[in-house]
C-alpha cells in the first residue's frame, strides 16, 4: 500500500496510534485533575438549594469564594465554577474512566439523575468511545461538526444570525438551480412577496413577469389584478394627456382638433341613432308588442329623450354635467 495512504498527516499509522494512546493518558489525567478542582471547590463551597439563603458575610458569597480560589490557583473563575458544578452532578462512583471531563460536563445537563447515569454507560450507536459532539447530540445541543441535515441547517442558522451574512448566504443559495427547485411553491411565493416590498423592485419584477404571455394570461384571470391593470392604463393615459396639454407647444392646435373631432363624434352619434331607428321602426308594422316589451321600449325612449335634452344643454351652454336623476336614469336605476 502506498506510504501516503498509511500516513495520518505527517506520521505513520503506527506512530499515530502511539500518539493517541499517549494523549488519552493525558486526557485521563486532565479529567482527574478537573474533577479534583471541582471536588475541592465543592468542599469549600457546597452546592446550595435554588433560592436558598445562608447566613454568611456577603463578602464571602459563593462568587467571592470561588473567585478567590480561582485566583489562588491561577485559573479563571468560570473554570472553577464549571468544575464545581460538574463534580456536583457526578458522584465519584458514577464517573466513567476513559470518558473526558468535557463529555461529563455536557452530559451533566441531563436533569434526571437516573437518566444521566444511564446515559454515560450507553455508548452512541456504532461508537467505541464518547465524543463531545455525541454528548451534545444526546442533550440536544449544537454540535461543532454537523453531520445530519438538521445539524447542518442549525449550523447555518447560527452562522447567519447577522442580517448581512444571511442576505449574502441567501443570494448565493438562490443562484443554485438545484436549490431553488426544492423550495415549495408557498415558500417561493412568500419570498417573492418579501423581496418585492420595495416599490422599485416590485415594479421591475411585475414588468418582467407580465412579459411572459402565460403569466400575464393567468394573472388577468384575477378580477382585482385585471381591474388594477386597466385602472393603471387609464390613469397613465390621463397623466400623459395632461402632461402633453401642459408642456407641448402644439397643445392648443390639438385641442382645437379635439373639439372638431368631438363635434363630428356627436353628429355621427345622432345620425347613427336616426338611421338605426329608421331601419327598426318600420319593422313594427302590423305587429303588436306585449306588455313587457312595451315597457322596455318606453324605458329606453325615456333614456333617449333625457340624453337628447342633455345634448341640447351641452351644445347651447357648454355645460356637460348631468344631474343626479339623469345619471340614475342612464344607469338604469
Amino acid at each position: 500500500m502506498p506510504e501516503e495512504i498509511d500516513n495520518v498527516g505527517k506520521v505513520s499509522q503506527s506512530r499515530y496510534e502511539q500518539i493517541v494512546a499517549e494523549l488519552r493518558d493525558v486526557v485521563e489525567q486532565q479529567t482527574r485533575g478537573q474533577f479534583t478542582i471541582g471536588d475541592r471547590a465543592l468542599e469549600i463551597e457546597p452546592m446550595r438549594e435554588s433560592g436558598g439563603h445562608n447566613d454568611v458575610d456577603p463578602e464571602w458569597s459563593v462568587a467571592a469564594v470561588l473567585t478567590r480560589l480561582a485566583e489562588d490557583i491561577g485559573l479563571k473563575f468560570s473554570t472553577v465554577k464549571s468544575a464545581r458544578w460538574t463534580s456536583s452532578r457526578w458522584p465519584v462512583d458514577r464517573r466513567r474512566k476513559g470518558v473526558s471531563f468535557t463529555v461529563h460536563r455536557v452530559l451533566a445537563y441531563i436533569e434526571i439523575e437516573e437518566e444521566r447515569f444511564a446515559a454515560i454507560l450507553a455508548l452512541p450507536e456504532g461508537k467505541t468511545r464518547w465524543t463531545v459532539d455525541d454528548a451534545r447530540r444526546r442533550v440536544g445541543n449544537r454540535v461543532e461538526t454537523p453531520v445530519t441535515p438538521r445539524e447542518k441547517i442549525t449550523a447555518i442558522h447560527t452562522l447567519a444570525q447577522d442580517d448581512q451574512v444571511a442576505a449574502a448566504v441567501t443570494s448565493d443559495f438562490l443562484k443554485r438551480p438545484e436549490v431553488t427547485a426544492k423550495v415549495t411553491q408557498v415558500d417561493k411565493a412568500r419570498v417573492v412577496d418579501e423581496f418585492t416590498r420595495d416599490e422599485q423592485v416590485a415594479t421591475s419584477a411585475a414588468t418582467n413577469l407580465l412579459r411572459r404571455p402565460d403569466v400575464a394570461f393567468k394573472a388577468m384571470s384575477d378580477d382585482t389584478a385585471r381591474f388594477q391593470v386597466n385602472h393603471a392604463q387609464v390613469e397613465r393615459s390621463r397623466q400623459a394627456r395632461d402632461q402633453f396639454k401642459d408642456t407641448s407647444p402644439v397643445a392648443p392646435a390639438v385641442r382645437h382638433i379635439d373639439r372638431t373631432v368631438e363635434f363630428l363624434d356627436l353628429v355621427t352619434a345622432c345620425h347613427s341613432f336616426v338611421a338605426a331607428a329608421g331601419r327598426a321602426v318600420p319593422g313594427l308594422r302590423d305587429r303588436t308588442l306585449d306588455e313587457d316589451q312595451r315597457t322596455i321600449v318606453h324605458e329606453n325612449v325615456a333614456k333617449v329623450r333625457a340624453t337628447l335634452d342633455w345634448i341640447e344643454t351641452a351644445v347651447d351652454t357648454g355645460k356637460v354635467d348631468m344631474d343626479g336623476e339623469l345619471a340614475r336614469l342612464l344607469k338604469g336605476e
